[in-house]
């Protein structure tokens, strides 16, 4: 299976829009040179659509054989006679670890898939109150909080931006889900929300908690697909939610940056230029 095809980039031998070689361009070769993006967008376009079916479908296949057939062999373990207790259940407990990772893989599926679906959303950027976009992911995540005290900051003020409003949410749920996932052991969760735009049109949105932290040696390591810092038991999860955040916040332009330390919690910053889009 080949990787997630990646934006145009000088490398394809086209000049890029807006550089000094693109100003010296005549109306015929700019033609040319439309086209040739053009055509490379449509042909990466077609790549991952191709891609993002052969996750979707062709690599569902067998996982669905191992997870259905799992409970029948299990059965048959349980009824097989000439078995000793000891070996039975050596042998369930190996079904089990194999009926995990099948399980395991196929969230993996989803999270490539959910990368897939926002390199390929439509991107239509407009005005958006943060604000009520903040209060929105709040209440839609409220479920998760009904059995915990969790001390919100997040009052404002509220600069108005320009961004995708869909994408905004779904980076905006992926950074309040992840701050009510790590501060899951604590008596009192604090979870501060903040945006501040700059006279030069550069929004900084970031989401603060007291959760657990990481080392901050690294952070970077953070926003890679499949990336986990803490064990899977310890927190749910395959580590695409941060890698999903980077994807959204590069679709604005922008970049992503987290500062943390071990049992004292997390930032996350987004910056992008909310007022030039």
């Amino acid at each position: 299976m080949s990787a997630v095809p990646s934006a145009p980039s000088e490398s394809s031998g086209c000049p890029e829009l807006g550089s000094n070689r693109y100003d010296a361009l005549d109306a015929p070769a700019l033609r040319t040179l439309l086209a040739q993006r053009d055509q490379q967008l449509a042909e990466q376009g077609a790549a991952l659509q191709a891609w993002t079916h052969a996750v979707s479908h062709d690599l569902r296949a067998p996982l669905r054989h191992i997870t259905s057939f799992g409970p029948l062999v299990h059965e048959l373990l349980q009824e097989a006679p000439g078995l000793d207790a000891a070996t039975r259940q050596e042998a369930l407990e190996f079904l089990a670890t194999m009926d995990q990772s099948a399980r395991r893989m196929g969230r993996m599926l989803d999270g490539l898939l959910q990368l897939a679906r926002i390199a390929r959303a439509p991107f239509t950027p407009q005005t958006v109150d943060l604000g009520a976009l903040v209060h929105e992911v709040r209440e839609a995540l409220a479920p998760r909080c009904a059995d915990r005290t969790v001390k919100w900051q997040a009052d404002g003020p509220w600069p108005t931006v320009q961004g995708d409003p869909a994408l905004l949410r779904q980076l905006l749920a992926e950074l309040i889900g992840n701050a009510l996932k790590f501060t899951q052991a604590r008596s009192l969760a604090q979870i501060r929300v903040t945006a501040e735009c700059g006279a030069d049109g550069r929004c900084t949105l970031c989401v603060q908690d007291n959760g657990v932290g990481f080392d901050p040696a690294r952070a970077q390591a953070l926003f890679g697909i499949f990336q986990r810092l803490h064990r899977e038991s310890e927190f749910d999860g395959v580590g695409c939610g941060l890698a999903a955040v980077r994807a959204i916040a590069q679709r604005h332009g922008g970049t992503v940056s987290a500062q943390a330390a071990p049992g004292a919690g997390c930032t996350v910053s987004v910056r992008w230029l909310a007022g030039m889009l």
